[in-house]
C-alpha cells in the first residue's frame, strides 16, 4: 500500500515559451522524508516519437512517468504529431484506465510550439503568461518565471533564474538542472 512507504519528494519543473523558443528545466534532486537519495536525477527528457520532437519535464514516481511518457509517444504517432491531440487522448486513458488511475506523476511537454501540463486528474492545460511548473517547488518557480517574463532575457535565463529561486526555497529542489530547449 502507498501509504505504508516513506513520502517521496523532490521535483521541481518549469516550463518557458518567450522568443519563438520553448525552453524545459528540472532539478536533479530525488528524496526520501527527510534524505537526499541522489542529486542528479534526470527529469527532463527529449523524445522523438515518428520523427516528432518534443520534450517533457515529469515531477512524482519516476517509473510511473516513464510509463506515461511511453503512452504519450504512442498517442503521438497515433496523432500524426499532434501534441495537443496526444494530450488528451492520454488524460482520457489516465482517468478512465484502471491501471493508469493509480500513477502519481504529473508532466510538462512541449513540441516547441504548444506547452501543456498533463494530469491525472484528467486536465490539459495550456498555461496563461507562457510559464507552466509543476512539483513540489513548482509555485515558487512559477511565481519566480512570471516576475522576470516580461524582462530583457531570454526563455532559458529565465528558467535557469526561476529554478535557482526555488532551490533556494524549497529544500525538495536542488540546483544540479537538466534544460532542455526547442523551436526558435
Amino acid at each position: 500500500m502507498a501509504s505504508d512507504f516513506p513520502g517521496w519528494h523532490g521535483t521541481t519543473i518549469i516550463g518557458v515559451r518567450k522568443g519563438g523558443k520553448v525552453v524545459i528545466a528540472g532539478d536533479g534532486q530525488v528524496s526520501m522524508g527527510q534524505t537526499v537519495m541522489k542529486g542528479t536525477a534526470r527529469k527532463v527528457r527529449r523524445l522523438s516519437p515518428g520523427g516528432h520532437e518534443i520534450v517533457a519535464g515529469f515531477a512524482g514516481s519516476t517509473a510511473d512517468a516513464f510509463a506515461l511518457l511511453e503512452r504519450l509517444e504512442t498517442k503521438l504517432e497515433a496523432a500524426a504529431g499532434k501534441l495537443d491531440r496526444a494530450c488528451v487522448e492520454l488524460a482520457k486513458d489516465w482517468r478512465t484506465d484502471k491501471y493508469l488511475q493509480k500513477l502519481e506523476a504529473m508532466l510538462i511537454v512541449t513540441d516547441g510550439q504548444d506547452l501543456l501540463v498533463v494530469t491525472g486528474a484528467g486536465d490539459v492545460l495550456e498555461p496563461e503568461h507562457d510559464i507552466a511548473a509543476i512539483g513540489s517547488g513548482g509555485n515558487y518557480a512559477l511565481a519566480a518565471g512570471r516576475a522576470m517574463i516580461d524582462l530583457d532575457m531570454d526563455a532559458e535565463t529565465v528558467a535557469r533564474k526561476a529554478m535557482a529561486i526555488a532551490a533556494d526555497i524549497c529544500v525538495y529542489t536542488n540546483t544540479n538542472l537538466t534544460v532542455e530547449a526547442i523551436g526558435g
